[in-house]
């Protein structure tokens, strides 16, 4: 039976999966990397790590399977910049995360100068440091040498999915998606291109810039020195993209939130690009039509979710791990009125705050770790309640149903609770891990594993859970806890 290897790059770790036909997961292999913080509000990765980690993955997933699959699919962090030496394939210097927020002020000069409609017609999204395009223009002011190197066509720039593809094929290809490209700022969303005003606004060169292919398609191939074989690379998607399809989200209307290291809501709306309106607080992004091709979506980003369970249990050292939330939640009837607002990086959706930092409230003689714990996770449901709300706003469309997944849907609590606060059934996938099995599936349907979409989802089964009390008066009291997070942002100290 044919299988699939899928690549799944996240923001802590690197993830590999093989898949076969039949949706069984035949091995699996996991590695987390270093998180480098230079300084506040600065996060970076080292590209090097990430593309040693992911190949050790890799080798060992094929290892346990003992497969040789028919093709390589790929998902990644997205937004992430990594810049490196084009020929030697050496980076230049530590990856931009997506949480890195060292550009904000350059975010704010540039809405200032030329408003939000100007970045919104053409991209879909807002003036904010979480994209990409702001990260290469840092990259080239501050990196030495770096802008006429990338001139001369020495130096190149890219999101996670083109460092590992051209690492992968030694070089030979230089490519992204349109799923990854269109989350850089420069990408213009109607044309489905490189945007020239956009390049010259940020002083990018195109040559610097990877080639832009559909996110089913064979784009280059594995060199047999690093996974044994010549493999053909079939499937890249942004890990958001890539989770929508893997949940078979293709329709207007369908709708799917992960939650991983941050929570990311996105909406199908089809063929049509949707045009937003001043303050709606929901992007507009390229996701993947049945047969993996460009379509549109709504989407809009939690900057954090799990990674707060993650500083529950390595910065306060509360809980040992993540599967301890879900008894200690259960085990209280509510949080004693605490909320926990987990802005450490920002405020994405549908506020878009870059100077909001993490906020608890209600805090009291009574509170202890349950509290706080039980707090984190619901900060992840409401958060998601705001950003439905937002996208209902703009496309008249309630999700009835929503498919959930990541890391933290394991959590029976969570999703029952979510359930409640949307008001709608949430249905959660037996892999969880849909990113990888989204990239699976569009390197699938390259190679012939699966000679249609609706033959790849066949084999997935699903828990429900339905929804009970609404809670809207818990709902209110987060909405209080948000609005306390922006009075601190944007009321700074004289």
């Amino acid at each position: 039976m044919p299988s699939i290897l899928a690549l799944d790059q996240g923001t802590t770790g690197s993830t590999a999966l093989v898949i076969a036909a039949d949706g069984r997961v035949l091995s699996r292999a996991y590695r987390e990397f270093t998180q480098h913080f230079p300084a506040p509000g600065m996060v970076e990765h080292d590209a090097e790590e990430i593309w040693r980690v992911t190949l050790e993955v890799a080798r060992e997933a094929l290892d346990q399977s003992g497969e040789t699959p028919a093709g390589i699919g790929i998902t990644n962090q997205r937004e992430t910049v990594v810049a490196w030496d084009r020929a030697s394939g050496a980076p230049l210097h530590r990856a931009l995360v997506w949480q890195d927020r060292r550009t904000t002020q350059r975010c704010r000069d540039l809405r200032a100068e030329l408003g939000d409609a100007y970045i919104a017609d053409r991209t879909g999204l807002v003036w904010d440091p979480y994209f990409s395009a702001t990260k290469i223009e840092w990259l080239l002011e501050h990196v030495p040498d770096l802008r006429a190197r990338a001139e001369a066509g020495e130096a190149v720039f890219g999101t996670i999915d083109a460092w590992l593809v051209h690492r992968l094929t030694s070089g030979a290809a230089f490519v992204t998606d349109h799923t990854n490209a269109c989350r850089t700022l420069l990408y213009n969303l109607e044309r489905r291109a490189w945007d020239p005003e956009l390049l010259d606004l940020f002083g990018v060169p195109q040559a610097s810039l990877p080639e832009i292919r559909p996110s089913s398609g064979i784009v280059g191939a594995a060199d047999p020195a690093h996974l044994g074989a010549e493999i053909p690379i079939a499937g890249i998607a942004g890990d958001q993209q890539a989770a929508l399809f893997g949940q078979g989200c293709w329709q207007p209307g369908q709708a799917k939130c992960t939650y991983g290291t941050g929570a990311f809501l996105l909406m199908s709306v089809g063929g049509k690009l949707p045009r937003l309106g001043e303050g709606t607080g929901v992007l507009a992004t390229v996701a993947c039509d049945e047969a993996g091709q460009p379509s549109y979506a709504l989407e809009g980003s939690i900057f954090v979710a799990g990674a707060a369970v993650q500083w529950l249990r390595d910065g306060l050292g509360i809980i040992g791990s993540a599967a301890e939330t879900e008894a200690l939640a259960a085990g209280i009837d509510d949080t004693g009125g605490v909320y926990f607002v987990p802005a450490f990086v920002g405020l994405g959706a549908p506020h878009w705050e870059a100077e909001a930092r993490g906020t608890i409230v209600g805090l009291t003689r009574g509170t202890g770790r349950a509290q706080l714990v039980r707090a984190a996770l619901e900060a992840m449901a409401y958060g998601t309640r705001e950003v439905a709300e937002a996208m209902t706003a703009v496309s008249g469309v309630a999700p009835r149903e929503l498919k959930a997944d990541g890391g933290a849907a394991a959590n029976d609590w969570l999703m029952q609770f979510q359930a409640d606060v949307l008001g709608a059934r949430v249905a959660r996938p037996d892999v969880v891990e849909t990113t990888a099995v989204g990239a699976a599936g569009l390197a699938g349907l390259a190679t012939g594993v699966w000679p249609e979409a609706e033959r790849f989802l066949e084999s997935r089964s699903y828990s429900w859970f339905e929804p009970g009390s609404r809670r809207e008066e818990a709902y209110a009291g987060w909405r209080r806890a948000v609005d306390a997070a922006l009075h601190w942002a944007r009321n700074p100290m004289r």
